[in-house]
């Protein structure tokens, strides 16, 4: 009697997801797939949406990782618009929110990640956003599209000043609050974040640095107004919180798998249950080139670890050590980073070219090599950025910031 076929299952019919499925058919998996979502759209990608979809430069379409076709000509049975209730890792079974029971052999969970909420009166004022999601989005470019309106944006990391960036280009009147001293500074340190800064304020968004945000208020339930930590009411007609996001670890830790800041998985993206692997926001990888756990929420993790665990998955030897990668685009500046300054941080940047004229290199090193680069209006170079950090070097920072020195006969030098 021939043997059942094996079934596969992945939690999360996002980015990760989706490229797990499509490497699972392309590697040889003949058994089962099934797909299942929370959201009731395929799976599509995030970084639009904060960019060209908000500012209008991107369509709808453009969003989708694939043609809706694709999943039945390939055989994924996509589900959408249903959520994971209950996982059994023992027993090798889920349970879907419809009552339907999943019996799998290998599980992926790619459950991304949600925006992290204020525990602040008057959150659930009409007119106080988010944005993780498509709908999140439409509903944003539909508030901002027309120009004139008083725009508030809680939080200066990525999301919200690409937000900003939007919001200015529709026309709006915007003003940041962050609490730290400059924006970006978990991510570039102070000295790079007052680049963005200074683009920000050079584009006429007001920045208010220093100080949270104390409590929402409105008129007919209507947000008209918020309070800063500083005693200041800053008039608006919208608010849009930004300020990161948590992975969506509830199914997993009910599970009883190991979630430290993720669902805690080795360097082949295993979890501490020999069958069940994650991918994506949601994973808390150990990254070997680091010698630590890293957990990565950006575009560039998702695309290349889902992937990843679908060959872990079929038993193919994996070893994920991807340089985390982000990119942002602002007004008329794009920008590449490659590198995680991590707990250690850095000791000394240097720079080829001028931050001021926003067309530069900068490199993060600590104890002489390099553990960062981040590209501005500078195309082409990322990846020999990540060879110089993966590769250890201790460099001249004179060779390094001199643009002649091809970055690639810099992972030359002696350690």
């Amino acid at each position: 009697m021939a043997a059942a076929p094996r079934t596969f299952l992945i939690v999360g019919a996002g980015l990760a997801g989706a490229k797990a499925a499509q490497t699972l058919r392309e590697q040889g998996f003949d058994g089962r797939l099934l797909l299942v979502g929370a959201e009731p759209e395929r799976p599509y990608e995030r970084p639009a949406l904060s960019k060209g979809y908000l500012s209008g430069s991107a369509s709808r379409d453009s969003l989708y990782v694939h043609d809706q076709e694709w999943y039945g000509n390939h055989g994924v049975e996509l589900r959408t618009d249903v959520t994971v209730t209950d996982l059994d890792a023992a027993a090798h079974q889920v349970v879907l929110d419809d009552g339907d029971h999943v019996h799998y052999d290998k599980l992926l969970l790619a459950t991304g990640s949600s925006a992290r909420r204020l525990p602040l009166p008057g959150l659930d004022l009409d007119g106080v956003r988010y944005l993780r999601q498509l709908p999140d989005a439409e509903r944003l470019a539909e508030d901002l599209s027309g120009g004139g309106r008083r725009v508030v944006i809680v939080g200066g990391g990525w999301i919200g000043l690409e937000v900003a960036a939007a919001a200015r280009g529709h026309g709006n009147q915007v003003v940041v609050v962050e609490r730290q001293g400059t924006v970006l500074p978990a991510a570039l340190g102070p000295e790079l974040g007052e680049v963005f800064a200074r683009l920000h304020r050079d584009h006429d968004v007001d920045l208010r640095l220093g100080t949270g945000v104390h409590a929402f208020e409105g008129v007919g339930g209507r947000i008209t107004s918020v309070t800063t930590g500083a005693g200041e009411d800053l008039t608006t007609d919208l608010v849009v919180i930004g300020v990161g996001a948590q992975p969506n670890t509830e199914l997993a830790a009910r599970a009883g798998l190991a979630v430290d800041n993720g669902v805690v998985v080795d360097a082949a993206l295993r979890s501490s249950h020999p069958d069940v692997f994650a991918a994506g926001d949601v994973a808390n990888a150990y990254h070997p080139l680091l010698g630590r756990q890293l957990r990565v929420e950006h575009w560039a993790n998702a695309l290349h670890s889902g992937p990843a665990a679908a060959r872990s998955m079929l038993g193919q030897p994996v070893t994920y050590d991807q340089i985390p990668y982000f990119y942002t685009d602002q007004y008329d500046l794009g920008m590449e980073y490659s590198g995680d300054l991590g707990p250690d941080g850095y000791d000394q940047i240097v720079y080829r070219g001028e931050p001021a004229g926003r067309e530069f290199i900068a490199f993060w090193l600590r104890a002489g090599r390099v553990v960062a680069g981040m590209n501005v209006n500078v195309w082409d170079v990322a990846g020999p950025i990540q060879a110089l950090i993966r590769s250890g070097t201790v460099v001249d920072p004179g060779r390094l910031a001199d643009p002649e020195a091809p970055l690639e006969q810099l992972t030359a030098t002696t350690r």
